[in-house]
């Protein structure tokens, strides 16, 4: 039994990765994640060394966790950028470290593949792998329940809460039907933003991945760098990610499209399951009032209604997603630092930080629209 790594995932067959990868996880799935690579979203000039880790027995891989080696703390939606900083002050190198994610994408899921208890010795590998290659410490971001469990049996990770806002399907006929849970004047704010997108002439398309012709994905991907150009920033994806994940997984695909009398406008760009939307990015090539709600989420939940999904994950951030219905959940990611004078420090910040979490969602829940029973 040994610990080994993968600079591609190329380097292993898709059949093998895949049949790791619980069902229902497509952004685990071969096809996502080599799409990354392969269209140079990934890469060192980016700051992401792929360091896939896998765990195997007479040649056959037992276990795997999609890893990356980091320059910096960008794309992870899980902020540590302080702790780098105060590494700095201290004369600690914080960078490069071990990441455990998928990158761009803040949606919990398996991150310890495969048979579980060789996972469990993946883990306990993981330190020697981190010492071997000159690495601060291990990141595991957005993990899953069994995940969780693999982690806190093992000493010195340290567990960090984080706050993300879903909406639920609670077997709602349609949207007037999630309406009528709500109270009366949230009602009415709603019904006024999609009113208000409709009275400005703005029509909406849904899509398959393998309906999407490639000068959509043009428009497409101008809208998703739209978004980051209007901050001075530059976009994480490259435009063949979208071509390529087209040509790899249409099947988990949605796009709606926004136009107004003919012309397209703004889109959303979201993966499903069997259980779950996932909405994914947002771009608008022209301003119109409330699309940015109607495109993002009225789109979202009627399409999760429609098709009988039990959850719409519309990422991370976003108060504003409270008043329209969706409820506060926690996440969770786990941190291993080698230095121990780090490991120590973060450790009472993170008791803290998980207090305030806790107090933060229960309060939040105060703000949801639906009706007091």
């Amino acid at each position: 039994m040994s610990l080994t790594s993968l600079a591609r995932l190329d380097d292993i067959p898709v059949g093998e990765w895949d049949a790791l990868v619980p069902a229902g996880q497509p952004f685990l799935r071969h096809a996502f994640l080599s799409s990354l690579e392969d269209s140079g979203s990934l890469g060192p000039r980016s700051g992401w060394r792929a360091d896939h880790l896998l765990w195997a027995q007479d040649g056959r891989t037992l276990a795997a966790m999609p890893g990356y080696r980091k320059q910096h703390s960008y794309g992870e939606y899980v902020f540590d950028q302080g702790w780098a900083e105060a590494c700095g002050r201290a004369g600690i190198d914080y960078y490069p470290k071990w990441l455990g994610a998928v990158p761009f994408s803040p949606v919990t899921g398996a991150r310890l593949l495969g048979d579980p208890a060789a996972a469990a010795r993946l883990l306990a590998a993981l330190p020697e792998h981190l010492d071997r290659h000159g690495l601060s410490g291990a990141h595991v971001n957005f993990t899953d329940a069994r995940a969780n469990d693999l982690l806190a049996a093992e000493p010195d990770w340290l567990r960090r809460l984080g706050c993300q806002y879903h909406w639920f399907n609670r077997g709602y006929r349609d949207f007037q039907d999630f309406l009528d849970t709500l109270a009366s004047r949230k009602r009415k704010q709603m019904r006024k933003e999609r009113e208000q997108v409709a009275a400005q002439g703005i029509d909406f398309e849904w899509l398959e991945g393998a309906r999407v012709t490639e000068a959509q994905w043009d428009f497409i991907y101008a809208c998703y760098a739209n978004t980051y150009a209007v901050r001075g920033r530059r976009p994480y994806l490259a435009r063949d990610f979208f071509s390529l994940l087209a040509e790899r997984m249409p099947d988990a695909i949605r796009l709606v499209l926004a136009s107004q009398q003919g012309r397209p406008v703004a889109m959303a760009f979201s993966l499903v399951d069997g259980a779950t939307f996932y909405g994914r990015y947002w771009g608008c090539l022209a301003e119109f009032d409330r699309l940015h709600f109607e495109t993002c989420f009225y789109q979202g939940i009627d399409y999760a209604i429609a098709q009988g999904l039990a959850r719409f994950d519309a990422g991370a951030q976003g108060e504003h997603k409270l008043i329209r219905g969706f409820e506060p959940v926690l996440t969770d990611s786990w941190h291993y630092l080698c230095h121990p004078g780090l490991r120590e420090a973060v450790a009472d910040f993170l008791a803290e930080e998980r207090l305030a979490v806790r107090t933060w969602a229960e309060e939040a829940r105060l703000s949801l629209p639906y009706r007091q029973a």
